[in-house]
């Protein structure tokens, strides 16, 4: 017998075909199928390609504001500083890109972005904590120019809190001798893996990571919890600058 459905306007009952009903495995499937394509786009070369140009003058640091770029790649988020405001030592990855006038900072997990060969297997081995990688990018023009304004926010910092920031970044990578050097060249030309401190999971993905550098900067944003771009996103919209 046809099952009896309310209306959308819940005006009565009325026949209808049969309602399907999700089987609790499939839904697991389709969980585990979402979950997956967030952790690919953390794990996925982000393939906005730069150009890199002249070296840009620092910033006197005395400054009195500065700033951070949230920068949002579909389902990835990346932190970024312009080239003036690099304060030592994160200032030495200048030495692997050092014409660019912004750099990005994104984190990853290293075994899929670094391998070639992108299977499933893979994939599946990502929401496992695993080595992590950051991806740094140098961009000529400005991230509104590479990525379109509406995936760039500008955030104000104090001298204070962008030393913060850079200090939480800085304490990501991993050093030899207080020294950083790329693991490898990235997907593109300006651009590098760095070995990472943090690991990567399901629980600790590029966009977790990317709000913790937002929080070092003491900037009201949630980190517990956060996975998807889209909810870092909506913390970092509001803190844009005028």
């Amino acid at each position: 017998m046809p099952e009896l459905v309310r209306t959308e306007h819940g005006k009565g009952l009325h026949p209808s075909a049969e309602v399907p009903r999700h089987h609790p495995s499939a839904l697991r499937r389709l969980l585990l199928a979402f979950t997956l394509s967030q952790i690919a786009a953390c794990s996925s070369p982000w393939v906005r390609e730069p150009q890199a140009q002249a070296p840009v003058v620092e910033r006197a640091a005395s400054t009195a504001e500065t700033q951070v770029f949230v920068v949002r790649r579909k389902w990835h988020v990346d932190v970024g500083v312009e080239a003036a405001d690099l304060r030592s030592p994160l200032a030495d990855v200048r030495a692997a890109l050092p014409a660019a006038r912004y750099y990005l900072f994104g984190f990853g997990d290293r075994g899929y972005l670094m391998n070639k060969s992108h299977h499933f297997g893979s994939l599946i081995g990502a929401l496992w904590p695993g080595p992590g990688v950051i991806l740094l990018t140098g961009l000529k023009e400005t991230p509104e120019a590479e990525f379109g304004a509406e995936n760039v926010v500008r955030i104000g910092l104090s001298p204070a809190q962008q030393r913060n920031l850079q200090a939480f970044i800085w304490s990501s990578l991993t050093r030899i001798a207080d020294a950083v050097r790329p693991l490898a060249p990235g997907p593109y030309e300006a651009s590098y893996y760095y070995a990472a401190e943090p690991r990567y999971s399901a629980l600790n993905t590029c966009n977790t990571w990317a709000a913790e550098a937002l929080e070092s900067a003491s900037l009201p944003v949630q980190t517990f919890g956060v996975e998807f771009a889209d909810q870092l996103w909506r913390q970092a919209r509001p803190l844009a600058g005028p």
